[in-house]
């Protein structure tokens, strides 16, 4: 029913392919226009206002390698690198 189109980004001019998938789902959904920006497009503009997330390095209090952690560790609590930490959640 669907065939793959070709359409033009209107951000950075190249052109992408809108599937037959990805027509069905947007009319199951009830979606009426076709994207107008590629899948690179559409995520830098997505992600635009949110600010970078910071990373900490540290080390893991179970194994001893270097972890890098979303939030700033203190002394007070060990922190596990992910590889230590899904091992203890499994325990």
């Amino acid at each position: 029913m669907y065939a793959d189109k070709t359409l033009k980004c209107k951000d950075c001019g190249q052109d992408f392919v809108f599937t037959a998938g990805e027509q069905e789902f947007y009319a199951e959904r009830g979606f009426q226009n076709e994207p107008q920006r590629c899948k690179a497009c559409r995520d830098a503009k997505k992600n635009a206002g949110k600010p970078q997330r910071e990373f900490f390095t540290t080390t893991c209090a179970r194994c001893g390698k270097e972890a890098r952690v979303p939030f700033q560790p203190t002394s007070d609590r060990p922190v596990y690198c992910s590889d230590c930490y899904a091992a203890l959640k499994q325990e």
